[in-house]
């Protein structure tokens, strides 16, 4: 979560003058690494994220501020993969990006949500799927299948939280992303805090004014707290 061999330079002059490909520093050398492919929303969903994110903290500033380690993103899969094997993924990943139309999404976000914890829950805006993007998704998770475990421990994320249970929340939740949340159970959204339950459902309660807006580019990152994208392994930004 989270440099090319021969083939990557190969791969990489053909994917990297569509896409415009940025790479950057190693995971942790744990042998194990979750990780979250995703896509980074461009300035219009910023705004609305970062200024859900300030009216979160003000009501739980023990939760995350979306900074330079907490990365607005759309989650398109999360696994524990092998750390050896991360270059082959960024190969893989490049490949599917380079073949789809990510640029041409345009993706509608109509609503709040949150996850729930024990007493707080990390919440979010909702888009609705469209076939583009559970197609990209499907792509994805078949690209990295091969480099995926079962599972894995903390020591794969980039820190753990003070609290087991939510440590157990989210081990569970990255290894069992596909299926649990991926096909016809993706709920793509951007994470824009933590909060109280109690306050989160007086803000799900709240009339949502719609807004449009597309993917800036995509990564992998090594997850973090919270799930994250805590730490930059591998970025691409997308030509207009």
């Amino acid at each position: 979560m989270p440099r090319y061999m021969k083939i990557l330079a190969v791969l990489g002059m053909v994917f990297g003058s569509l896409l415009g490909v940025t790479g950057t520093s190693s995971a942790k050398q744990n042998p194990v690494t979750a990780i979250d492919i995703l896509l980074k929303p461009d300035a219009t969903m910023l705004r609305q994220a970062e200024a859900n994110n300030a009216r979160l903290l003000k009501v739980y500033p023990q939760g995350f501020a979306l900074d330079a380690a907490h990365h607005p993103h759309i989650t398109l899969i999360q696994r524990f993969v092998r750390t050896a094997d991360l270059d082959k993924i960024y190969a893989a990943v490049g490949k599917v990006l380079a073949g789809a139309q990510v640029t041409a999404l345009k993706l509608e976000a109509f609503k709040y949500y949150y996850a729930p914890g024990r007493a707080v829950g990390v919440a979010g805006i909702v888009a609705k799927p469209t076939p583009q993007l559970l197609k990209l998704q499907k792509d994805l998770i078949a690209a990295v299948a091969p480099f995926t475990v079962a599972t894995g421990t903390m020591a794969a994320f980039v820190s753990k939280h003070d609290d087991p249970a939510l440590d157990a929340i989210m081990i569970e939740y990255v290894s069992t992303f596909v299926p649990k949340y991926s096909g016809e159970n993706f709920n793509p959204h951007v994470s824009t805090g933590v909060a109280p339950r109690e306050y989160l459902d007086k803000m799900l309660a709240e009339p949502f004014e719609p807004f449009t807006f597309s993917p800036a580019g995509a990564a992998v990152y090594q997850l973090g707290p919270f799930g994250t994208a805590a730490k930059k392994l591998k970025v691409w930004h997308f030509k207009p």
